[in-house]
């Protein structure tokens, strides 16, 4: 029970900083690309000084898996960038609302790599949140911001899923921080050439939410939802993470000052509602 509760704990933090990590999109007025690339590299630097602590070797055990975790960083370096993106261009819960389609997005990429059939609930699902995002989308026009905020939101939501199947198939024999390190220093070395800021032109509030970003809110989380794992099951886990937009929401109001009108709440509740399903389905399978 113990053990539980500690799992629980860990989870719950975990959720909540993901869900803050949308704040930073705001609060640091630098480019999404530019936030991900600094991001990234102090992210590194934390994860590679957790894995010395903890005694981790930091080498892969393959040279296919050096190119397996190439693939991961190209697909987690696009989701930070569209998904930081998303948040700027819109508001922070339509942002996450449109984020929080991957789940119904997995149910649908992953009986291709398994060569299953995709279930009737599953399509239902996916009605649903195609009601829930047409909702959101405020005209069907490109030159609208939060249009491709959306798309923006959407994107990522992609990116992640593939991110995440890929992982399990690949590298799941290596714990969470050893294949986040991996990820945040490739992403940090194929990205930073296209850096479009000065070091030293950022100013010291920057540098002060980058250092908290990088390690508060990317390092910190990802090794809490290792320690939640450990004492949780999956579908535990998948359900209390689906608490995500609606965390990022409600920091957002006293943060930022936005809050959410009815329709995005409907829109919020149908898309967070079929993510819920899919994920109590998944693990009733």
């Amino acid at each position: 029970m113990e053990q539980r509760k500690q799992g629980l704990w860990a989870l719950h933090s975990a959720t909540l900083l993901l869900g803050g990590t949308t704040l930073f999109s705001k609060l640091i007025s630098l480019s999404a690309l530019d936030i991900t690339i600094i991001r990234c590299v102090i992210a590194a630097t934390v994860l590679c000084l957790l894995l010395k602590v903890t005694k981790q070797r930091l080498r892969l055990n393959s040279f296919a898996d050096y190119g397996w975790a190439l693939l991961l960083a190209t697909l987690v370096g696009a989701h930070w960038v569209t998904f930081f993106l998303g948040m700027q261009l819109s508001t922070i819960a339509i942002g996450l609302i449109a984020f929080y389609t991957y789940p119904v997005m997995t149910v649908f990429l992953e009986p291709l790599f398994n060569k299953e059939k995709i279930q009737f609930q599953d399509i239902i699902s996916a009605c649903v949140v195609l009601a829930g995002i047409s909702l959101l989308v405020p005209e069907l026009s490109l030159e609208n911001e939060v249009t491709l905020g959306i798309i923006s939101g959407i994107s990522s939501a992609f990116l992640f899923t593939l991110r995440n199947i890929l992982y399990k198939r690949k590298l799941s024999h290596y714990s969470g921080p050893h294949t986040m390190f991996y990820q945040t220093l490739l992403t940090a070395c194929m990205l930073s050439p296209f850096l479009g800021v000065e070091l030293a032109d950022i100013n010291n509030d920057n540098w002060t939410l980058l250092v908290v970003l990088g390690i508060c809110f990317t390092a910190m989380p990802h090794t809490l939802l290792v320690t939640a794992l450990r004492h949780l099951k999956a579908k535990t886990v998948g359900l209390i993470s689906c608490l995500q937009p609606l965390y990022g929401s409600l920091l957002a109001i006293p943060f930022l000052g936005e809050i959410p009108n009815t329709t995005t709440i409907i829109g919020g509740v149908l898309v967070v509602s079929a993510a819920l399903f899919e994920t109590w389905n998944a693990g009733k399978k």
